[in-house]
């Protein structure tokens, strides 16, 4: 059977250690389909025993397997040089040969930010991830992460509330669900009209080192990179590495100094990363004519600045506050505030939590 434009991708992405733009250049020097058919181009090439038997026998019995494993989890593949491809990730130094698809592809070239932190951010950091991708995709922006739990599970929940549209970038075969318990939001994601992405075949499980591979698509994909909580050693700090390597921008909300999970964000801050505290602060900065500035509708601006002004919530801090402390600035009666707070959680601006009551930016 004669082979197909995905076969002879699928064969270049299975020659081992051989670096992507390697590949690449040999595709545009002598043609995808030519590398596997003369062997007089692969004696010119320096190539070592495995590469070259790759190259002239190609395990077509394992590409057919991928393919069909690919379509028993209803998978697209998009291969490089499709029109499909995401133009932008083409422009990195590293691109995947081929991408593993479910869901709405045409997401792929539509512009995006990506939203990451910390896999144990606070309840705070949760708020904040979800509050800006809720607005991001009313700005017609589509909000890209990677599932993992934490800010990255709470943007593409942010962005499903403000029914806008999300990517996730996973670090498994498409038929592996990672982490387990983000079943129901693989499923939401898709069911929303979303689209779930990897470069791995189907039936990879999840690795150490599949991750920051994972990263460089996500920011590869991505107008630019928000970090919301991030240690200054974590996966978080890789993808806006991966960011500024691409030419991509960089944002991160600051958080408070006592919080470590905000250290990585004070660092990207010092090195030249847009301080965000907004979802306008990163749409005043793309560069993507198409996307202008919309006010947010519905947001009952005069009831807002009232609740900010008040002398309670003004007591609630960012960060876990006692009861006691917040008794002792509003000067209220216990009774009074413990019943205030109450609507005040209710209103969604403040949470309990162990220890006191967090304020929550609804602003």
């Amino acid at each position: 059977m004669p082979k197909t434009n995905l076969d002879y991708w699928l064969a270049l992405k299975l020659v081992p250690r051989l670096a992507v733009r390697n590949k690449l250049a040999l595709v545009k020097q002598y043609g995808l389909a030519e590398l596997f058919q003369s062997n007089k181009t692969l004696n010119t090439l320096n190539l070592t025993t495995n590469q070259y038997s790759a190259f002239c026998h190609p395990n077509w019995a394992k590409i057919e397997k991928i393919i069909a494993m690919s379509l028993a989890c209803r998978s697209k593949i998009i291969c490089f040089d499709e029109h499909q491809y995401p133009k932008l990730l083409q422009e990195i130094h590293d691109p995947p040969l081929v991408l593993f698809t479910q869901g709405d592809i045409s997401l792929l070239n539509k512009d995006q930010i990506a939203i990451v932190g910390s896999r144990s951010a606070t309840i705070n950091g949760r708020d904040i991830a979800c509050m800006l991708a809720e607005q991001l995709t009313e700005q017609g922006l589509v909000v890209t992460s990677g599932m993992a739990l934490g800010v990255d599970a709470a943007a593409h929940k942010g962005a499903l509330r403000g029914n806008g549209n999300t990517i996730a970038v996973v670090a498994t075969g498409l038929d592996k669900i990672y982490p387990s318990r983000h079943k129901q939001l693989n499923l939401d994601i898709l069911q929303a009209g979303g689209l779930i992405v990897s470069e791995f075949v189907p039936g990879t499980l999840p690795k150490a080192g599949h991750f920051p591979k994972r990263n460089r698509i996500i920011s590869g994909l991505s107008q630019g990179v928000l970090v919301v909580e991030a240690e200054i050693r974590s996966g978080s700090l890789i993808t806006a590495r991966c960011a500024l390597e691409q030419g991509r921008d960089v944002y991160a909300v600051p958080g408070s100094v006592n919080n470590p999970l905000a250290k990585g964000c004070h660092w990207l801050i010092k090195q030249g990363a847009k301080l965000v505290e907004e979802c306008a602060d990163i749409v005043e900065e793309l560069t993507v004519s198409t996307v202008q500035y919309k006010q947010p509708a519905n947001r009952e601006n005069n009831c807002q600045q009232d609740l900010f002004n008040d002398p309670l919530l003004a007591s609630v801090e960012y960060e876990v506050t006692p009861i006691d402390i917040v008794v002792s600035r509003s000067k209220l009666p216990t009774k009074v505030v413990l019943t205030r707070l109450t609507m005040l959680e209710l209103k969604g601006h403040v949470v309990a939590v162990p220890g006191g009551y967090i304020r929550l930016n609804r602003g």
